[in-house]
């Protein structure tokens, strides 16, 4: 390949990246505070960002550290989806919806 069309990604693209799909989330959680779902999605992609950031981090310092972190998160991150989603079902077999609104019920 050559020289001409070979792009160097600095840590600034990564940074940029993770700064976009941050906001993505935060803008996710702010806009649609009604279904869990998108909530739930929200949060996921607010961990990804932050991951995007230890993993480039750990590159560009060239310390391990970051990346063995991540696989952390991400174990931590798939716990709570599965344990969110599996109240999301209990909720809905009860309740009959997904908005956030009527899970004020709930309370005894």
């Amino acid at each position: 390949m050559p020289e001409v069309f070979r792009i160097l990604i600095t840590l600034s693209h990564y940074l940029v990246l993770a700064a976009l799909l941050f906001a993505i989330s935060v803008v996710g959680i702010f806009l649609n505070r009604k279904n869990v779902i998108i909530l739930l999605m929200a949060i996921e992609l607010n961990l990804l960002a932050v991951n995007i950031n230890f993993v480039a981090f750990s590159h560009y310092l060239q310390d391990i550290s970051g990346q063995v972190f991540v696989f952390f998160i991400l174990t931590v991150a798939a716990a709570e989806s599965a344990i969110g989603l599996a109240i999301l079902v209990c909720l809905f077999r009860n309740l009959h919806t997904i908005n956030v609104d009527d899970l004020g019920s709930l309370k005894g």
